[in-house]
C-alpha cells in the first residue's frame, strides 16, 4: 500500500511539473520573488545585529540557519500543501469533490496532492542553500546524529503544520468561506522567521501550540545548531503523531456532511 501510495504521488508531481512547464516564465517571476523575499529576510537580521552581538541566546549564524530553515518549509507548504487544500476548498463550495471521493483512493492523499506549484521548489532549494551557508560560516559538522536529529525535527514540523492546514481547510464542509483562515495561518507564518524564544510568553504560547509553527521553524533549527533540548525532540514527535491523528479524525467526519453535485 505504501509503494501505491508513493506512486500516486509521484504521479501527481509529474504532473504539476507538466502543467507548470508550459508557462516557463513563471520560473523567473518565482526567482525574482523568492530572492527579494530572502533578502528581506537576511536585511532584517542585518540591522538588529548591527546593534547586538547576539538576540536571545542566537548567534548571527544560527539565524541565518533558521532563515534557511524558515524558506525551507515555507517553499514546501506553497510548493504543495497551501494550493492542494485551497482547491479541496473550492471542490466543496462548488460541489465538485465527487470527483475525488468516488476514486478508489483514500480521498484525504488525493486532496492533499491534488494541486503542485512546482516552482516553489525554487524556495526549497533556497533554503538548502542559506542552511549550508550558515553552517559553513559556523564551521560546525554535521555528523550522522545531528543529521538524523534535523530530520526528525523538521519532518514532526512538516506533519504539524499539514495537519493543522488539513483541520482548517475541512472546516469548509460547514462553512462556505475557509479562506480567510488560511491566510491569517499564513500572516502568522512569517513570525516563525524569529526564533520564539524572543517573544512574549502569551504569543510565544500561541506561536507554539495554538498556532503550532514553532515546530515547523525554531525546533529544527535548534536540533541544526545543536540548541535542541531531548524533550523539546520528544514533544515535538509527540504533538506530530497526536495532530495527526486528530486531522484523520476530524477529516473523516468532516467528509460525512459533504453533498456535493450529486446529491
Amino acid at each position: 500500500m505504501i509503494m501505491n501510495y508513493l506512486k500516486i504521488i509521484g504521479t501527481y508531481f509529474r504532473l504539476g511539473a507538466l502543467n507548470e512547464l508550459e508557462y516557463r516564465a513563471n520560473f523567473w517571476v518565482q526567482m525574482l520573488e523568492s530572492t527579494v523575499n530572502l533578502i528581506v529576510a537576511l536585511g532584517g537580521l542585518a540591522v538588529v545585529f548591527a546593534h547586538t552581538e547576539t538576540l536571545a541566546g542566537w548567534s548571527p549564524n544560527q539565524l541565518i540557519a533558521l532563515v534557511g530553515i524558515y524558506t525551507l518549509v515555507a517553499g514546501f507548504i506553497r510548493l504543495v500543501i497551501s494550493p492542494s487544500l485551497e482547491r479541496f476548498m473550492a471542490d466543496v463550495r462548488e460541489g465538485t469533490l465527487d470527483f475525488t471521493i468516488i476514486k478508489p483512493v483514500d480521498a484525504q492523499l488525493l486532496v492533499s496532492i491534488q494541486r503542485i506549484e512546482i516552482w516553489k521548489m525554487v524556495d526549497v532549494f533556497l533554503g538548502f542553500v542559506v542552511i549550508g551557508v550558515a553552517l559553513g560560516r559556523m564551521g560546525r559538522a554535521i555528523g550522522w546524529a545531528d543529521t538524523a536529529v534535523f530530520t526528525v525535527a523538521i519532518f514532526a514540523g512538516v506533519v504539524i503544520v499539514y495537519s493543522f492546514w488539513l483541520m482548517l481547510a475541512t472546516l469548509a464542509f460547514w462553512f462556505v468561506r475557509t479562506e480567510n483562515l488560511l491566510v491569517i495561518f499564513d500572516a502568522m507564518y512569517k513570525a516563525a522567521r524569529w526564533p520564539v524564544s524572543i517573544y512574549p510568553d502569551w504569543l510565544r504560547f500561541t506561536l507554539t501550540f495554538m498556532v503550532p509553527i514553532a515546530f515547523a521553524v525554531t525546533v529544527p533549527a535548534e536540533g541544526l545548531t545543536g540548541k535542541l533540548a531531548t524533550n523539546t525532540l520528544l514533544l515535538a514527535i509527540g504533538l506530530a503523531a497526536a495532530i495527526f491523528v486528530a486531522a484523520r479524525l476530524f477529516w473523516r467526519f468532516g467528509i460525512r456532511f459533504y453533498s456535493g453535485a450529486s446529491a
